[in-house]
């Protein structure tokens, strides 16, 4: 078997078409094309059903490319091992939303890291969508994703479909984050119309597999606000949170020294709103390491930490 041509297979696979398959690996669509059939023809059976809207995989190529994406998880992670000399040096990757909480407890983490040993750390925040890229990719080991609890079975369809572990961190429902100067400052709570005449931050990119862009999009941005900003970094929120006190964010509570250090403050929502989850995914079968169980012993007690006093 050609491990290049299985690459290929699962490439259109997840693209759906060959023409964004070889978009994606940078190559010719007809030599793609090809490759395939041969890999097809190689195995006996058919993995993609030809359709005037994209390759559909069949049923037996369904199975196949499970096991198939599993082989090159593993042989990904072996090569990686093996390309570098300092075997001894010890690593860790993440790709997490862009969270504070998450960002606290990977400072922490950081912070005590054995000083005697060679480490190399990776952290990336980003969204959900690459975030689970990253680790099919294995550019990551380890990765958080965000999203509304109502849309917690299609996460769980496609970590099963996709042979990623899944363990939930928190479920919870967000809180109102604003400048200690904001107009609103002197509630107890928060109702969301009296939000209408404020200014939103929220990150622009929501991501929900199998559910179309406009349709998350539609139902994580409220209409009941009438301005808001788009960001897609972190650092920018606490800028305008601070320096804007028309600004507001709905978000997960932040650690007690990120609002002192910002001058800002967190409310309840007055009305029931959406439950979010975090939730930690890895390749199926991956054992954890030592610096892994560091990371998320951490995360757990800054988790806790944080949520002291939002119990919800």
């Amino acid at each position: 078997m050609n491990m290049q041509h299985l690459k290929y297979v699962a490439a259109v696979a997840d693209a759906g078409s060959v023409k964004k398959a070889a978009e994606k690996l940078c190559m010719n669509q007809p030599n793609l094309s090809r490759a395939v059939k041969e890999f097809e023809e190689e195995l006996g059976f058919a993995v993609f059903s030809r359709t005037p809207k994209g390759m559909v995989v069949t049923e037996e190529g369904e199975e196949f490319i499970k096991r198939g994406k599993k082989l090159l998880g593993q042989m990904e992670e072996l090569e990686e091992f093996y390309k570098s000399e300092r075997r001894d040096v010890l690593r860790f990757s993440l790709s997490a939303p862009r969270v504070s909480y998450i960002a606290r407890a990977f400072e922490r983490f950081a912070q005590k890291t054995d000083p005697e040993c060679e480490s190399e750390l990776y952290y990336r925040e980003t969204n959900s969508m690459r975030a689970i890229n990253n680790i099919l990719n294995s550019e990551c080991r380890l990765a958080i994703v965000r999203y509304a609890s109502e849309y917690d079975v299609y996460f769980q369809k496609m970590a099963k479909d996709k042979s990623l572990s899944y363990e939930l961190i928190k479920d919870f429902e967000r809180v109102i984050v604003m400048s200690e100067n904001h107009p609103l400052a002197g509630k107890d709570a928060v109702s969301l119309r009296e939000l209408y005449d404020y200014t939103e931050l929220a990150y622009a990119d929501p991501y929900v597999p199998s559910v179309p862009s406009i349709d998350v999009k539609r139902t994580e941005f409220s209409d009941k606000v009438r301005k808001k900003i788009f960001l897609f970094e972190r650092a920018s929120q606490f800028d305008l949170l601070e320096h804007n006190s028309d600004t507001f964010m709905c978000s997960s509570p932040l650690p007690r020294d990120f609002l002192e250090k910002y001058s800002l403050v967190q409310k309840r929502i007055v009305e029931k709103t959406r439950r979010y989850r975090d939730v930690l995914l890895s390749r199926a079968g991956y054992e954890l390491t030592r610096l892994d169980k560091e990371f998320l012993e951490e995360l757990k007690k800054v988790r806790d930490e944080t949520w002291t006093g939002f119990i919800d």
